[in-house]
């Protein structure tokens, strides 16, 4: 799967939980789910358990901590999708 593939299917799981459209919009690499998207906590982890069915991985604490925004959570799937 490439980098393009791989955000798209993000920005799939993220989009119902979004509170600001135009960061939406405008995502890439660096966004951050909590400061530039305005996803809760609550959020967040439910975003990380519809990665973990999306990709059938399965996500450790400390994958889940380190999660926080895009470029993290494209380099926390690749690494469990190869291993």
């Amino acid at each position: 799967m490439n980098k393009e593939e791989l955000i798209t299917k993000l920005k799939t799981i993220v989009a119902p939980y979004i509170q600001d459209e135009k960061a939406f919009k405008n995502l890439s690499e660096d966004t951050d789910f909590v400061k530039d998207l305005k996803i809760n906590s609550a959020n967040l982890v439910d975003i990380i358990l519809d990665i973990e069915d999306e990709f059938n991985i399965r996500l450790e604490n400390e994958d889940m901590e380190k999660m926080l925004d895009v470029k993290s959570a494209m380099s926390i799937v690749t690494s469990k999708l190869a291993d």
